[in-house]
């Protein structure tokens, strides 16, 4: 796993990435942190999470996706639904999902420049050594970075 410091979005927009996967809920709120500035900035990777079916655990460790172009950027997102919900305290990330969808990740992007951020060790309250050793580990192979954000 490479490691840089910046912001996901605008190194997608400028280039840097073919794919960006950001963790969501099965909810279709994407209503705090990364997935705000993306259902804000990309309306079309919120309408893929609406057409999903909302509060389904099916959802968990699968993906919905879309493909954008702005600027001279084109790029799919991935909205990675890495926890089932966000309310309350505790930890909200399931460990489980992470894996599942990063290996579907990896079947369906090959090749592919992948950029994501701290997945579920954000606002989903994860441990970020056991999720990044899972992507570390599904990923193996792949042209994959953490873009940690710096506020």
């Amino acid at each position: 796993m490479k490691e840089v410091e910046g912001d996901l979005i605008q190194m997608a927009l400028e280039g840097h990435f073919d794919v960006i996967v950001h963790g969501c809920n099965c909810q279709c709120q994407m209503g705090k942190g990364i997935a705000l500035s993306i259902k804000k900035l990309f309306p079309e990777a919120y309408e893929a999470d609406l057409a999903t079916e909302k509060g389904s655990r099916e959802k968990l460790g699968s993906y919905s996706s879309a493909n954008v172009s702005q600027l001279d950027a084109s790029f799919t997102i991935v909205n990675a639904y890495t926890q089932f919900h966000w309310r309350g305290k505790g930890v909200k990330a399931d460990y489980e999902a992470i894996q599942s969808v990063f290996v579907q990740i990896k079947n369906d992007f090959p090749g592919k420049r992948i950029g994501y951020p701290l997945i579920g060790a954000g606002l989903a309250g994860g441990d970020w050594d056991v999720i990044s050793s899972i992507i570390n580990k599904e990923l193996k192979g792949e042209n994959h970075t953490l873009v940690k954000f710096l506020s």
